[in-house]
């Protein structure tokens, strides 16, 4: 545990990313989750962009920011749709854009495309860039070579996965803390159920966390400390 940091009694709420991205989410379902950004103050409402003018009108005003995926889940659309994808996300009025990683590019050497994708995105936008490894699917060597790829192409976060290939894990999640040090933020997401393994992660270094089950855990957390059981 960091010195000085009191993982028990942290407010988890600012770090929650209130995911909702069901193939079958519909406007009602987007409306709840909207709400539910507001009035437990996550830091943002996370749509598929079909759904990001809708949730942009709701949180009009608001403190909570719209985010949306791009190339979602698998990352292996061309540049120019991924582009305008997010290009026209952010016209809908997302301010925060969680992009997939050409995988195969990776894999296979074409380093220089998928800087160029990712800084192509970045510079053309100006909002938050969050790009997603699936670091589940990566050797170690090759999360350490995207990381260094995407911080160079200047994007705003580093996030382990979908949650569509296994989820985010401790080890993942320090490494990638341990490669971007202060520079970027770090977004766990995926398979994030209980409060603990919430609480794990933000120790490891996630500065965001990517889950469907915000409510469930902030209530958990109630739960447990009207019990007075502690958490780390």
């Amino acid at each position: 545990m960091a010195a000085g940091v009191d993982y028990s009694d942290i407010d988890i709420a600012p770090y929650i990313e209130h995911a909702l991205l069901i193939p079958t989410a519909s406007p009602q379902q987007v409306e709840q989750w909207c709400e539910e950004v507001d009035k437990f103050h996550f830091a943002t409402v996370c749509i598929n962009p079909v759904h990001v003018k809708q949730a942009a009108e709701l949180l009009h005003g608001k403190t909570a920011k719209v985010c949306t995926v791009i190339g979602f889940p698998m990352g292996a659309t061309t540049s120019s749709v991924k582009l305008y994808e997010a290009q026209e996300a952010v016209e809908n009025g997302a301010t925060e854009l969680d992009v997939v990683m050409n995988l195969g590019w990776l894999k296979s050497g074409k380093t220089n495309e998928v800087h160029r994708e990712i800084a192509e995105i970045c510079e053309a936008t100006g909002q938050v860039v969050k790009v997603i490894l699936e670091t589940n699917l990566l050797t170690e060597p090759e999360k350490r070579l995207a990381a260094e790829i995407i911080l160079d192409a200047g994007a705003a976060f580093l996030k382990t996965s979908t949650g569509w290939n296994g989820g985010a894990t401790v080890a993942d999640v320090r490494l990638l803390k341990e490669i971007a040090g202060e520079r970027v933020g770090i977004k766990a997401s995926g398979g994030i159920r209980t409060i603990q393994q919430a609480l794990e992660l933000i120790q490891a270094g996630a500065t965001r966390l990517g889950t469907s089950r915000g409510v469930e855990l902030l209530r958990e957390r109630t739960e447990n400390k009207q019990q007075g059981s502690v958490v780390y």
